[in-house]
């Protein structure tokens, strides 16, 4: 049994490094003062967005009186069908790449495919590179560099097919559509493909090129193929949408049972005549651009990352396979185990889109004892469950925008008082928190680009509800560091560990990090592996050195001592939530609408 934690002196954790600062009007109506420590921790990039939304706008949204951008551009494709029927076929069809980096199943590439055939021209693709985007996105350098190695993959697999894969880098991302325009002119391309994305600056920029190129005589078809169900589609009895996962799913198994072609798969592009080879040699003999500067890897990163995740599709779908046959059939029992190695680590893929989810669902599904997608073998049935995740994440995403604008889904919970304690933050972000679940996993993170999911959940507890520090800093964190940074799941998970997101743990769900590392790593084995300050120290003393007997083992060996203890801080939390939350409820705050 290990030795019973001493009484010490208690840790107190420091005063915050910045206060909120609160402006109230002669009315009362408390309103947002955007100099504020959420300003200058960096939650919102200023250099590409305005200040935080109020939550006066947020409700508008929640109320219907503010179109969502995936209503309008669904709309505009709606009302602009029949004219972009009657395009005429012009000299070339375009398959505008995004994050749907592959030939296999994709629907955008492939109807793009189909039309070129039926008109007789050839097929060019393209990809940009956009280095605003990626800062204002937050997108990883190992994502970027993960993109750019895939690229090169995929130009070489669309040259076999004489397809040319155009791709150029532009500085100014509002430079983009224009771009775009002057390259479906030069090709003389009269019908252009992309797939949806459904972060709000894509879909405005999507609605708007409808629009434009129709007016210069093209038709871009915009097509929804990064979802299994497309957003909008699943309504309670009451005609909303689902803001709890477990109805929603019951929902969207009943949709996919009713509609078994949304897990068809989309025909590979077919090989254009030989003489495009020759019409668009330029395109061919150039070179995939290099990452931006502001996305760069040193040498040694990127030979590291090369060996971990080796691009494109065949790869992604050599994984999924590898998984299906040896790995699912006890997957609900074992995918909690960060040391286990249990699961099927596809998220790089499904993120840039090598892999669709319409793949990887349908793969599980014929791996399966049945047809149906919640019955049969335990295993499979709980990894649709948690494929179908991605999907709810981006339909709450599509239906509450406000939350890709730095607002929590619950809103209400803006008015906490976060804290912005630098050496704190500095300590999490490091692995350094003197709590060795949080500390491995954060260290497996800044290795390898990847955290295992279960750890994600315990080291975004420790930052909101520990630390309580604004859990928008680890979100953003997130982005900046992993490779498979998807804006709506990352916004969905911190939202659920934070309790400010959509079917979030309730606030005063806490984890004890103790107590995970001892149920999820109970022999340490992860822990030993990404803290190898602690590899020597035996037994259960590993989840708690300094409470537990092997304090001086573990200052020896360089592991610091807890920054504060978990007691004071539940207590600290649900103080600091209930009091919150009792002001975010008693008014809609206003400030700068977005």
């Amino acid at each position: 049994m290990a030795p019973k934690r001493k009484a010490t002196s208690p840790i107190r954790p420091p005063p915050d490094s910045k206060k909120r600062d609160t402006v109230k009007p002669s009315n009362g109506d408390p309103k947002f003062d955007h100099s504020r420590p959420e300003e200058r921790a960096g939650i919102v990039q200023r250099e590409f967005y305005p200040p935080e939304m109020s939550n006066e706008r947020c409700k508008r949204y929640n109320d219907d009186e503010i179109p969502r951008p995936l209503t309008t551009l669904n709309n505009t494709i709606t009302a602009t069908q029949a004219a972009r029927d009657k395009v005429p076929a012009g000299e070339s069809v375009v398959h505008w790449f995004k994050r749907d980096l592959r030939l296999q199943d994709n629907r955008g590439l492939s109807l793009a495919s189909q039309k070129a055939k039926e008109l007789g021209v050839p097929l060019i693709c393209m990809y940009i590179v956009s280095p605003q985007d990626y800062q204002a996105h937050l997108t990883s350098a190992v994502r970027v560099d993960f993109e750019m190695r895939t690229l090169e993959v995929m130009k070489e697999e669309l040259a076999g097919l004489h397809i040319p894969l155009y791709t150029t880098t532009i500085e100014d991302r509002k430079a983009v559509p224009g771009h775009l325009l002057q390259k479906f002119k030069e090709w003389g391309a009269k019908h252009v493909y992309c797939n949806i994305e459904y972060e709000v600056d894509e879909l405005r920029r999507e609605n708007k090129l409808v629009k434009k190129c129709l007016e210069e005589g093209i038709s871009f078809t915009a097509l929804h193929d990064d979802v299994v169900v497309p957003p909008e589609t699943l309504m309670t009895g009451a005609g909303k949408q689902y803001s709890v996962y477990s109805p929603w799913f019951k929902s969207w198994i009943k949709h996919v049972h009713a509609h078994p072609d949304l897990l068809d798969a989309f025909p590979a592009p077919t090989t254009n005549d030989e003489s495009a080879k020759r019409r668009f040699s330029d395109i061919f003999s150039a070179s995939i651009p290099s990452a931006p500067s502001n996305k760069l890897l040193s040498k040694e990163e990127k030979e590291r990352f090369a060996n971990l995740w080796p691009p494109g599709e065949h790869e992604a779908q050599a994984r999924l396979s590898r998984f299906l046959e040896g790995k699912v059939s006890k997957y609900q029992d074992t995918r909690n185990f960060p040391a286990m190695n249990t699961t099927s680590i596809i998220s790089p893929h499904l993120s840039t889109g090598t892999l669709a989810a319409r793949t990887a669902v349908r793969a599980a599904r014929e791996a399966n004892s049945t047809k149906k997608l919640d019955g049969g073998n335990a295993g499979v049935a709980g990894y649709i469950s948690e494929l179908a995740w991605r999907d709810f994440y981006k339909h709450v995403l599509a239906h509450w925008p406000y939350v890709c604008m730095n607002k929590p889904f619950k809103y209400e919970y803006t008015a906490i008082e976060w804290e912005y304690n630098d050496e704190h933050f500095a300590a999490w972000k490091e692995g350094r928190t003197g709590f060795p679940i949080v500390d491995a996993a954060m260290r497996q993170m800044k290795e390898m680009g990847y955290m295992h999911n279960r750890c994600r959940m315990i080291v975004a507890s420790f930052l909101a509800k520990h630390l309580l520090l604004d859990w928008r800093m680890g979100e953003r964190y997130f982005m900046e560091h992993l490779i498979d940074g998807d804006f709506a799941s990352n916004n969905g998970g911190w939202g659920f560990s934070a309790s400010t997101g959509v079917d979030p743990q309730p606030y005063f769900r806490i984890f004890n990090p103790l107590l995970q590392s001892e149920k999820f790593d109970a022999d340490g084995e992860y822990i030993r592996r990404w803290v190898p300050e602690l590899k020597g120290v035996a037994g259960k003393a590993i989840h708690d050195p300094y409470g537990r007997g092997a304090g001086k083992q573990a200052e020896k060996a360089g592991y610091p001592k807890p920054i504060v203890d978990h007691k004071q801080c539940r207590e600290r939390c649900l103080a600091r939530y209930k009091e919150g939350l009792g002001r975010g409820t008693a008014n809609v705050g206003g400030g700068v609408h977005n």
